[in-house]
C-alpha cells in the first residue's frame, strides 16, 4: 500500500461533494477501455445524481495536500428493504488509482458493517475489477447479467467489532 493510504481521511458525503463525485464517477467509468463501448451505448450510465447522500450511505475518501481537502473517490453501500449490504459504487479518481484509496474505502465499509451486526457485503463486480476485488478479501464466483453486460457477483466476510 502506498505512502498516501495513511494520509486519507474517509467521511461521509454531502451535497457539495456532488459535483466532484459526478466528476469522479465519469472519469472512473470511462478509465477502463473494456467498458467505453458499453458505456457510450448508454450515456444514462455515465450520470451520477447521489442517491443514497441523504442517506448517509455514501463516503468519500479525501487528502488535504497544502491543506486543501481533495476528494480522491468514493463508496456507497446500500441496503434495499431488510436485505444484506451492497456495495454500489466503489469510484477512484483515475489519476488516483491503484493507490490504496478503493481499498481504504472498502476496510471502512467493513468496519462500518461490522459495528451493526452485518456478516457480509455483497457486489456486483465489473470482471475488469475481478483482481482488486479478490485483493480486498471478496470471494465468489458467480457470474450474472447486468444492464451492461456480464458482471461477477462476489462478497465479503464482515468480522464483528
Amino acid at each position: 500500500m502506498s505512502e498516501l493510504a495513511g494520509s486519507i481521511r474517509v467521511r461521509t458525503a454531502v451535497w457539495a461533494d456532488l459535483p466532484d463525485l459526478r466528476r469522479i464517477y465519469r472519469a472512473a467509468a470511462l478509465s477502463n477501455a473494456g467498458d467505453v463501448a458499453a458505456l457510450s451505448s448508454r450515456p444514462e450510465f455515465l450520470e451520477f445524481e447521489g442517491p443514497w447522500i441523504d442517506a448517509g450511505a455514501t463516503r468519500v475518501a479525501q487528502t488535504q495536500p497544502a491543506g486543501v481537502p481533495l476528494i480522491l473517490g468514493f463508496a456507497t453501500v446500500s441496503r434495499v428493504g431488510r436485505g444484506e449490504p451492497e456495495l454500489d459504487d466503489l469510484f477512484v479518481d483515475p489519476a488516483w488509482q491503484r493507490r490504496g484509496v478503493a481499498m481504504r474505502l472498502v476496510e471502512d465499509a467493513v468496519h462500518r458493517l461490522g459495528r451493526s451486526g452485518d456478516t457480509r457485503l455483497w457486489v456486483t463486480g465489473n470482471p475488469h475489477a475481478a483482481a482488486f476485488y479478490r485483493a480486498a478479501g471478496f470471494i465468489g464466483s458467480e457470474r450474472v447479467e447486468t444492464e451492461l453486460g456480464p458482471g461477477l457477483r462476489l462478497y465479503r466476510r464482515v468480522p464483528a467489532c
